[in-house]
């Protein structure tokens, strides 16, 4: 069996204004919003950690200096976080852009993960399929629960992204926030553009279908925390099981 390449950097997004969340996020980036007496962030790093991260790049803009008081020490659990400031916020493909300078040169793969999810889903599977195809880029979907704006066809494969092309395919998924991208996915990017990656992935499946991978991971639990109303709740929830119950 042919031993699956390490992948050593995470990207984590965390430049979000958190309108959703206003007031709380009125002083505070959304994703170091305490969760169960803890930042939201950390139970993605941790998340990833489980997977052989080595080291962490968020992306900062709306009260960017709170994440220097989060991490004084600029590491979580021993594994070094870079910080990206975006002056203007660049959404996700001009995040995922901008921090392209900060790879190495043996970064041929990056983990890209939302800073506002929690999850503990087996990253494992998206790394083994990843792998075993090697698109440009691989999606984390699950086929139930939230907002299921993903269009897969009845081989599996991503056909649309929110209606864009008007291909339904025969069933809808959510899209979790959590991909992996190979560092050729960035060439397809412009420096300085703000822009989302999903209409880069639409044209991608548009030019060519079934080029943008997909594994659809319904084991363990996934968190959006979209609103006041589920923040509150899954933060009493974590506080009743304890701060490290979700650690992976």
């Amino acid at each position: 069996m042919t031993e699956r390449p390490a992948v050593k950097t995470a990207f984590i997004l965390g430049a979000g204004l958190g309108t959703r969340l206003r007031p709380l996020t009125e002083d505070c980036p959304k994703p170091l919003l305490p969760l169960g007496g803890r930042a939201i962030i950390t139970y993605a790093m941790d998340h990833l950690r489980s997977v052989g991260i080595e080291r962490f790049i968020v992306n900062t803009h709306h009260r960017a200096e709170a994440y220097a008081r989060a991490f004084p020490e600029g590491t979580w659990r021993g594994i070094p976080i870079a910080f990206r400031h975006e002056p203007v916020l660049l959404d996700t493909a001009g995040g995922l852009k901008n921090i392209e300078d900060l790879l190495d040169e043996d970064d041929g793969t990056i983990l890209v993960y939302n800073g506002d999810v929690v999850s503990d889903l087996p990253l494992e599977r998206l790394l083994d399929a990843h792998f075993r195809s090697r698109p440009e880029a691989t999606l984390v979907l699950r086929s139930s629960g939230g907002l299921r704006n993903v269009s897969v066809d009845g081989e599996g494969r991503i056909c649309d992204m929110r209606g864009i092309l008007g291909n339904p395919g025969t069933h809808q998924c959510l899209f979790t926030g959590i991909y992996v991208v190979q560092r050729a996915f960035l060439d397809r990017l412009e420096a300085g553009r703000i822009e989302s990656v999903v209409p880069v992935l639409v044209e991608m499946i548009r030019c060519r279908p079934g080029s943008v991978g997909s594994v659809v991971i319904d084991e363990g639990s996934w968190y959006d925390i979209g609103t006041i109303e589920s923040y509150s709740r899954l933060d009493a929830e974590f506080a009743s099981r304890g701060a490290g119950a979700f650690r992976k």
